[in-house]
């Protein structure tokens, strides 16, 4: 089936698990989460398999093991692609990332020299500036609220240096488009504009060795 996007039921599927987040809804819905929310993403995964790589959607049902919240269910459905991209979709939209998440302490101890390094910190810097001037946000999943142990907080980098990971990531609020082909294309443009940052990040801390 081609990818052609999510129609208005799914979001309709997401506002009605917001206000009853049961097993019994989940249930009573779980066809419309199939065909509506499912199916869609599927779709637009195995049609971006080619350019970047095997998709995996996450499992909807919530880890409740450790949290105070009991409510059996995600809100959204995600999926991570196997070259780097993260897909959501909920009723807070369409959100495209690609990136390091969270970065192990080997990871964090070169990513922060390199950042440090006036020649590969400068060329992130240009990058990140790129980024942002195209609309997309870089980000971490966790930031030092001073300097890591080590560096100054005059540093020209500080911004960067207080990150815990390094993503790039946009967000488009629920609209009509979603219920087209669009959102693949959108996909593709933020994680082919943020190449050069995952490429930086490839060779300047590369996966954890720990």
């Amino acid at each position: 089936m081609p990818f052609r996007g999510w129609k208005a039921e799914a979001f309709d599927f997401f506002d009605g698990l917001e206000a009853d987040n049961s097993r019994a809804y989940w249930h009573a819905h779980k066809h419309e989460y199939d065909t509506l929310v499912r199916a869609p993403m599927v779709a637009m995964l195995d049609e971006l398999a080619g350019e970047f790589g095997d998709g995996k959607i996450f499992r909807p049902n919530r880890d409740t093991r450790f949290s105070r919240d009991k409510s059996p269910y995600k809100t959204n459905i995600a999926a991570t692609l196997s070259k780097g991209g993260y897909v959501s979709v909920s009723t807070e939209g369409f959100g495209v990332g690609i990136g390091y998440y969270m970065m192990a302490a080997d990871q964090l101890a070169r990513f922060r020299s390199a950042v440090d390094d006036e020649h590969t910190g400068a060329d992130l810097e240009q990058i990140v500036g790129r980024l942002r001037a195209a609309g997309i946000e870089v980000t971490a999943h966790d930031t030092l609220k001073t300097a890591p142990k080590g560096y100054p907080k005059e540093h020209p980098r500080i911004e960067l240096l207080r990150m815990k990971g390094l993503i790039a990531w946009r967000q488009w609020p629920v609209a009509a488009w979603l219920g087209t082909a669009k959102p693949k294309q959108r996909a593709i443009e933020v994680w082919r504009a943020a190449a050069p940052m995952c490429a930086w990040l490839d060779t300047n801390v590369g996966p954890s060795t720990g």
